[in-house]
């Protein structure tokens, strides 16, 4: 590839013509030969590994900033953010789109020695993660980052040995790959917990906690638990966001402000602070300077999670992509925005309970606009349209095919009937982390 020719589009191209990210054959055999080759990038530096179904983003870039805050540089990759450059960051800077052609040149040649040797094409992200460790060790940074793409043993990023494994708690996801269990999801994720390692655990069902517990045991890992030896002490509103009092593994933290919606970035927050002192502490207790808690929440963002885009109307994008994250969702709403008037636009996966998630919303909202996001994936809008309308009645359910015109008529109907006064008066976006990269490039411009 001609450097002076290669642009970030080509580059974008050539990453999303690969084998699926969403037809996974689980093996860690193409990831492990890739940084073989490239030197054993994943072993430069300390992971934190974060795995579970919903909040692994979230938390990565908390505890991404917890860790820079004291004063340790970092590398942090996740998976997905809504433009590919920016899931690799390094010391909190999201690669440039100059940098990232750089970094998929210097990894392409040796892709395409392990593709020659494979069946199956490596995917996009199993390339993007061999990125991610390459772009750490060439930093260099003190400790890596590292979100759970699917599942965990077979996951790509389980190359790595993490220090600390975090499981955030554990739903029904990825069903076709990982099972039609909690038992059968948790054997998957539990696979990051590695020998001698310190297991963060969330609160989790208990038929995942078993399998936590039963991991940990196996393999002479330490665990921490939510509820037990860390969590959420006190949580009140406030504007932008929340104000905490955590228990850490180690002390409580009073006063700390998160500039994020809803309860479940609260037990975000003490997961992600429990692996933070867990890492630094080393298995050991190890309270961190209130000071630099306080610090490091307050920087924290996390695009695309209740985020307010505009105002006038007020439009809300989250990227819940399944029940359990629509569950939290919808409650954040009733008790933190209390919207007059709030119209949803949706589009979802073919592979996902789109009907559970209607019937987890519908409560919230006063009507809806189904449509269809840019993805392979996405459930034609016609045929979400009909479970909408089981769901909320034909009065209270549009269909637009696609999402520029589907937000265009979401905010006429949060407008109507309010006499011309715009207050109180919002729409979500919402359905899939495609969905709210469509909207954000939309509305962002």
């Amino acid at each position: 590839m001609d450097q002076a020719e290669t642009t970030y589009a080509t580059v974008l191209a050539e990453l999303l013509e690969r084998w699926p990210d969403a037809k996974v054959v689980p093996s860690l055999d193409r990831e492990a030969l890739l940084v073989d080759m490239l030197g054993s990038p994943h072993r430069a530096c300390p992971v934190v590994h974060i795995g579970g179904t919903n909040g692994k983003t979230s938390i990565t870039r908390m505890v991404d900033s917890l860790l820079r805050t004291t004063g340790l540089r970092s590398g942090r990759f996740t998976s997905p953010e809504f433009e590919l450059n920016e899931r690799i960051a390094v010391h909190g800077q999201p690669l440039s789109a100059d940098g990232f052609v750089a970094l998929y040149q210097e990894v392409a040649p040796y892709v395409e020695v392990v593709d020659s040797r494979f069946s199956q094409r490596m995917t996009a992200f199993e390339v993007m993660t061999a990125m991610a460790f390459a772009a750490f060790a060439d930093a260099p940074v003190d400790v890596a980052v590292v979100e759970v793409g699917m599942g965990g043993a077979w996951d790509c990023t389980n190359v790595a040995d993490g220090r600390a494994a975090v499981l955030t708690p554990i739903a029904l996801d990825h069903q076709e790959y990982l099972g039609d269990s909690i038992e059968s999801i948790a054997s998957e994720k539990v696979g990051i917990i590695k020998a001698d390692s310190i297991a963060i655990m969330a609160a989790q069902q208990p038929a995942a906690e078993h399998l936590i517990m039963e991991r940990c045991a196996a393999v002479g890992a330490t665990i921490a638990r939510e509820g037990r030896e860390f969590g959420v002490l006190g949580r009140a509103m406030a504007v932008g966001g929340q104000v905490l009092t955590l228990q850490g593994l180690s002390g409580v933290y009073e006063d700390v402000f998160v500039p994020l919606h809803g309860a479940h970035q609260a037990q975000n927050a003490a997961v992600a602070l429990a692996a933070v002192e867990a890492f630094l502490g080393g298995g050991t207790e190890r309270s961190l300077d209130s000071e630099i808690v306080r610090t490091g929440f307050a920087q924290v963002t996390s695009p695309g999670r209740l985020e307010r885009v505009r105002t006038s109307p007020t439009i809300v994008l989250d990227a819940a992509h399944n029940p359990a994250g629509i569950a939290a969702t919808a409650a954040a709403l009733e008790e933190e925005f209390q919207f007059r008037r709030l119209v949803a636009v949706v589009s979802v996966f073919a592979d996902k309970d789109a009907h559970t998630m209607l019937e987890l919303l519908e409560p919230a909202v006063d009507a809806i606009v189904v449509t269809q996001n840019t993805s392979s994936r996405a459930l034609p809008a016609a045929a979400l349209g009909l479970m909408a309308l089981e769901v909320f009645g034909p009065e209270r359910v549009r269909v637009e095919a696609s999402l520029p015109d589907a937000i265009d008529v979401a905010v006429t109907l949060a407008e109507s009937e309010l006499d011309g006064e715009p207050a109180g008066v919002g729409v979500l976006v919402t359905g899939s982390i495609t969905t709210v990269a469509d909207a954000r490039r939309l509305l962002r411009r």
